[in-house]
């Protein structure tokens, strides 16, 4: 060992038996043996949480094959290219993952140019491909595959530019801000539910939006937390956490909200809401869906092939007392199938008026004075405005002579006792219908009243349950959904005609468009209810609280 190692070694010898003996303990100083005073935390912020009660219970947590009520959940946690905005907005259109989007003049090439730096929820980048992917497995197997029946090929340009290219031209835009079918998902996540098909069933979510699902409880609760990474960042206000309890009795839902329980309840009685209206603590909405009941006349056989008799009944249609006992005043006479705030629908689509004298006078016209026919009714057992609103057609019917036997079914058995031999069917067939996307003049319009000669029957759309051909109206409807993206003056102006010979021949009963109501707390703000995404009550990201 050298000098300077010695030297070393004996210092620090010194300095170690310094450190050990220190200083006597004094009356202000605690003994060396006792712990040091403990170190407070600064106070933690707790997290901002959002309780809802919700009626909507999860069929499937797998955005491509969901077709139904979870759309309440799947519309926070995934996106789409772009969302439509409500009627009457600066912007027709909100960019989600698409910033733009580039349209040829024939209406058949469509350009999406995507966001930047976007990452899903499991870390995996979005890009051109993954919109193709996410698209073609919609077009291959999604509960809403039809809406993509226009599109031919999907190519990807660049890493964020994808193109598509459609068989005829159809309002891309509208198809891919749908609620249903036009999710963007993780490619990972594809992958992984090609391999197993209950891949999602557990809770499993692959998308880009600004809520994650944390936990999930089947049929009692479910608990978002936000995406730290989300491409639309956070201010001040919003939620930290989202908290949902699947509460079916509506009545259970109003004691939660007004207890403070919950923030937000989406089902109250129909006739408690009123009792909002006037209290401060709240603010009370009434909007206009794009929910409208109808009802078809079977036109196979008479006297219903007679447009006359169908004209005639169309006048003893109690309208306004429908809407007063079905829908406890909540909603508006239809005018046609297409429900009011979505296009193409018009004002200058005529309505019957409820008259009495006119339908006995038509009904003479057509050889029936006194009436003197019978009529079967049917609806789905399990909806309540129809239920209550029924009875009404059959007294009002009886007052010219008609009579009308009602036949509630479960609509399990109504479809097929509809679709199975409609000539021997029922008589009259009452139905709730909603477009599938913002198009009710390529959805309702066609699905609900284009046939074909070579079809009679069953027709060329599911929905055609006046089984009704009429070329003049199939005619006028071909050139509106062509001329839709290219020309929408022309497809408006057809449509209205179109929308006009079904009034005339009265193929259908238009009975009225729906309402819905909404109590929110005046400390909740952001809320806009989108009557485009009916089935998602709450946009998550738009909520923030002044509490």
């Amino acid at each position: 060992m050298n000098k300077k190692s010695i030297f070393f070694t004996l210092l620090m010898v010194v300095v170690l038996s310094l450190s050990a003996c220190g200083p006597a303990p004094t009356a202000t100083q605690p003994p060396a043996t006792q712990p040091p005073a403990p170190t407070v935390p600064p106070t933690a912020v707790p997290p901002k949480v959002l309780t809802i009660a919700e009626t909507s219970t999860i069929t499937t947590w797998d955005p491509v094959k969901s077709f139904s009520t979870e759309a309440a959940y799947m519309g926070n946690m995934y996106e789409q290219l772009l969302r439509l905005n409500p009627p009457g907005s600066t912007e027709k259109y909100t960019p989600l993952l698409a910033t733009s989007w580039d349209v040829s003049a024939d209406g058949l090439v469509w350009t999406f140019h995507l966001r930047e730096n976007v990452k899903f929820h499991d870390g995996e980048a979005l890009t051109a491909e993954a919109v193709k992917l996410s698209i073609e497995a919609a077009k291959d197997h999604a509960g809403a595959s039809f809406i993509w029946f226009p599109l031919d090929t999907i190519e990807v340009v660049d890493d964020l530019t994808v193109k598509f290219t459609l068989l005829y031209s159809a309002p891309l835009d509208l198809i891919a801000s749908s609620l249903y079918g036009a999710w963007i998902i993780s490619p990972k996540a594809l992958t992984a539910a090609a391999v197993d098909t209950n891949y999602f069933e557990t809770g499993v979510e692959a998308g880009t939006g600004p809520y994650m699902l944390e936990s999930y409880t089947p049929d009692s609760e479910i608990v978002f937390t936000m995406n730290p990474d989300y491409w639309g960042g956070w201010q001040p206000g919003q939620f930290d956490k989202v908290a949902v309890e699947i509460v079916g009795e509506p009545v259970t839902q109003q004691q939660m909200l007004e207890g403070g329980q919950v923030d937000l309840a989406t089902r109250l009685p129909v006739d408690n809401y009123a009792a909002f209206k006037t209290n401060t603590n709240y603010n009370y909405y009434e909007e206009q869906t794009y929910f409208d009941y109808v009802g078809f006349f079977n036109t196979l056989r008479p006297p219903l092939d007679n447009p006359t008799v169908r004209q005639a009944l169309s006048y003893a249609i109690p309208y306004e007392d429908i809407i007063t006992v079905g829908a406890s005043g909540l909603g508006t006479q239809s005018r046609g199938p297409v429900p009011q705030g979505v296009w193409p629908w018009s004002d200058q689509v005529n309505q019957y008026t409820y008259d009495l004298t006119k339908a006995k006078e038509l009904l003479t016209s057509a050889g029936y004075p006194n009436g003197g026919f019978s009529l079967k009714l049917t609806y789905a057992s399990e909806n309540g405005v129809e239920a209550a609103f029924a009875p009404l057609i059959k007294d009002s019917f009886a007052q010219i002579g008609v009579d009308v036997t009602i036949e509630p079914m479960l609509w399990s058995q109504q479809w097929p006792y509809a679709k199975t031999d409609p000539a021997n069917a029922q008589d009259i067939f009452l139905l709730l219908y909603w477009p599938t996307y913002s198009d009710a003049g390529s959805d309702n319009m066609w699905s609900m009243f284009y046939g074909t000669a070579e079809s009679p029957h069953l027709n060329v759309t599911a929905f055609n349950l006046s089984y009704w051909m009429d070329d003049q109206y199939n005619t006028l409807l071909d050139t509106a959904i062509a001329d839709t993206v290219t020309d929408p003056v022309t497809s408006q102006a057809k449509y209205i005609e179109a929308g006009n010979r079904l009034v005339e021949q009265a193929p259908g009963i238009f009975f009225f468009d729906f309402k819905t109501q909404y109590v929110i707390p005046s400390y909740i703000q952001g809320f806009k209810y989108n009557i485009n995404y009916p089935f998602t009550p709450y946009f998550y990201y738009q909520l923030s609280t002044t509490k």
